[in-house]
């Protein structure tokens, strides 16, 4: 076989990532552009009538190839930043949003579509190959296909102003992240802080050739101190540096002067230009065009929706709020309770009310534990198998972008290799926060010369940011996690499963391709409610010491806390979701109201925690202005609606099946009907007919302990 020696021209299989380095983007991105704009050009003249054969097939070919190439530089960037890398990425980036731009707004394919959707073939077509038209004409109004000439031109310069602000964005957030680290020498200030995250902290000042402990912004070091350390002033110095990350409070870099990392500029220009590409396409708001691929049917529909759920959680978070304080005030001394004193007083009141600590519960869950656990669940549920991949892939090693990263292979029952995912779960200083799920190959039917098919093997990636192994006293011990990120673990490969199981042969509505934002999350947020489960937890767990399963009696503690301060955390969800749909539906980017004075008017309505003057959340708000979510944040919400109405199927029919919640029934409809399906028809369509009726909010306000 041979082997393009540029490793991003390779589609043969999985992407070569030890061999590709930054002189490799630029050559390739310049050639599949040349490549795309031949095969486009070559079906915009042709004279034949369109048909799916001759016209979508090639573009789904050609853009596929696009796609894996700059998915592949994309997720280096995300997960192995460098300034070279960060570089050839920006300037690479306008190139592509332009040409994808470009093909939005081509009118001759737009007609194209419309012929195809208004020949007999159409009504030949699979249900997924018509929704893929439908979606196709939905999508170049949407890119500005209908816009005169000039206004064109001025929507192109708005989505590549709008992708270049989106990357400057999350760099200035990951720049001002990793400028941070405060050192501590003296042993009584570190005081309440677990042992493996000082010893962390001792590692990171010696690699400075420094004692004392070091400390970052990164979760697996900042959230530990906001819960544990008794030193209030250190509390107090990590919360206003996290809070103020890429705002003018960290605006340059003090040994340079010269980065500036304050992102509030770049979030007005953000509101500016996607308010006038809404203006030019005819909606009145950006809102509205976010919804056009959405469940929801209007902005107020979300806010109605919003506000619903906040009349009902916030009694509870006042109530959380109330039993906080006084706790606080009596046991703690502390009668006024800042925002980093949160962090700190729930965890004590939690101890205090249950007899358990977070960092208790994190020692029974290592990491050669939990993840074999997980595949264990949904090797039940869905009659699948899941093992590491082997080490040799066709010709070549199987290559990684950093040596922690992992790599399995799931079978279905035939013993049929299905889907392949990358794990890479620790945090680092060059990968931007958070976890994610994303697609590297995307499930589809290929064509061969001798007339038949393959089905190309979908493949994903699987990212966290998690507390890495450490040598303690000269033992190797695995990776620890807190059973929140067991939760975080479940919910992206919740989003795995519904990438790698698709039964859909149509690319663009297979697996999460085409599923409707507001529902793309319904089996992420599935997945975490067998984290409740002891016949899921009791299979996962084994003490890093004892080597003990997780004690019935603490699992138990920890049910009777699953809701501890639900309230509390209901109400901030639903205060970051009504910020995201007011910037986008009500706000006036041109006006004299500030994006922060919004945000306050939101935490009056709905917030029961009110955060110092110099909180600049709005800097670090990724989800809307780095990434997918604008007018769309909602989502959480939304498909935790569907998600905990979906397990209420599982827990209704527990109770006649031996295996419970893991009923592989259950199972294997959920899998048939909402992971298999992918975006291939409505996702209403898809929870009717696993449910059997439309959506109801009953299930999620008793998950979360809010019935009377």
């Amino acid at each position: 076989m041979n082997t393009p020696s540029n490793p991003l021209l390779d589609f043969s299989g999985l992407p070569r990532f030890s061999e590709i380095n930054a002189a490799h983007i630029t050559p390739a991105i310049e050639t599949l552009l040349i490549e795309n704009k031949a095969t486009i050009d070559n079906i915009r003249h042709d004279p034949q009538t369109p048909t799916w054969q001759s016209f979508v097939q090639p573009m789904v070919d050609a853009n596929e190839r696009m796609s894996r190439a700059w998915g592949q530089v994309s997720h280096l960037n995300a997960v192995m930043n460098t300034p070279e890398l960060r570089e050839i990425y920006n300037q690479n980036l306008p190139l592509i949003t332009q040409f994808y731009a470009e093909l939005s707004q081509d009118q001759k394919l737009f007609e194209k579509f419309k012929q195809l959707r208004a020949s007999t073939e159409y009504e030949t077509l699979s249900s997924a190959r018509k929704k893929i038209v439908d979606n196709e004409l939905r999508d170049f109004r949407l890119g500005g296909a209908e816009l005169p000439p000039e206004k064109k031109q001025r929507f192109l310069k708005i989505q590549e102003a709008l992708s270049e602000h989106a990357s400057k964005f999350n760099d200035n957030l990951l720049d001002a992240t990793n400028a941070f680290s405060l050192l501590i020498e003296n042993a009584e200030e570190v005081s309440g802080i677990p042992e493996d995250v000082l010893h962390t902290a001792q590692q990171l000042a010696e690699k400075d050739g420094k004692y004392g402990w070091k400390f970052t912004l990164h979760m697996p070091s900042y959230l530990p101190v906001q819960q544990y350390a008794d030193n209030r002033t250190l509390r107090e110095k990590m919360y206003h540096a996290f809070y103020t990350r890429a705002s003018e409070y960290n605006a340059t870099d003090d040994k340079s002067g010269q980065k500036n990392w304050d992102n509030m500029p770049l979030i007005n220009k953000i509101l500016e230009l996607r308010e006038e590409e809404a203006k030019l396409l005819g909606y009145k708001n950006y809102a509205e065009i976010s919804l056009a691929t959405k469940m929801a049917s209007s902005p107020q529909q979300v806010l109605d929706f919003l506000r619903e759920l906040a009349a009902k959680a916030k009694p509870y978070a006042q109530k959380d709020l109330q039993e906080l304080q006084q706790f606080a005030t009596e046991q703690l001394n502390l009668p006024e309770l800042e925002a980093w004193d949160i962090p700190y007083a729930s965890e004590k009141l939690r101890q205090a009310r249950y007899a358990f600590s977070d960092q208790e519960v994190k020692q029974y869950f290592p990491e050669n534990k939990v993840l074999p656990g997980m595949f264990k669940l949904v090797e039940k549920l869905y009659h699948i198998s899941i093992v590491p991949a082997d080490s040799i892939e066709l010709e070549h090693q199987i290559q990684y972008w950093h040596p922690d990263v992992k790599l399995f292979d799931i079978f279905d029952a035939s013993g049929a290799l299905i889907g392949r995912f990358y794990v890479d779960l620790y945090a680092r200083s060059t990968k931007r926060g958070g976890a994610w799920m994303d697609g590297a190959i995307s499930r589809r039917r290929i064509g061969c010369e001798q007339g038949g098919s393959v089905v190309q093997i979908p493949v994903a990636y699987l990212t966290c940011n998690f507390s890495a192994p450490v040598e303690i006293k000269g033992k190797p011990r695995p990776a620890l996690f807190t059973h929140n990120e067991v939760i975080v673990l479940f919910h992206e490969f919740g989003h795995g499963l519904h990438h790698l199981l698709t039964q859909v042969d149509d690319l663009n509505v297979s697996g999460i391709n085409g599923v409707e934002w507001d529902a793309v999350e319904l089996p992420s947020q599935f997945m975490e409610n067998f984290c409740w489960e002891w016949d899921v937890l009791s299979e996962m767990t084994e003490h890093v010491e004892t080597k003990e399963s997780l004690p019935r009696a603490l699992f138990d503690k920890m049910l009777a806390a699953k809701n501890f301060q639900s309230g509390m955390q209901m109400v901030r969800q639903i205060e970051f979701a009504l910020f995201d749909m007011h910037l986008h539906y009500d706000f006036d980017p041109h006006g004299d109201k500030t994006v922060l004075q919004l945000l306050d008017e939101v935490r009056d309505e709905v917030a029961v925690i009110m955060p110092p003057d110099y909180n600049r959340f709005p800097n670090s708000f990724a989800h809307i202005f780095g990434g997918g979510y604008a007018a769309g944040y909602y989502s959480y919400k939304w498909a935790e609606v569907l998600s905990a109405d979906a397990y209420g199927l599982f827990e209704e029919n527990a109770s006649s099946s031996t295996a419970g919640v893991m009923d592989a029934d259950t199972g294997s409809r959920f899998k048939q009907e909402i992971l298999a399906m992918g975006g291939s028809r409505p996702a209403l369509d898809s929870f009717v007919a696993f449910r059997g009726r439309e959506p109801q909010m009953d299930a999620l306000l008793r998950h979360n302990g809010m019935t009377a």
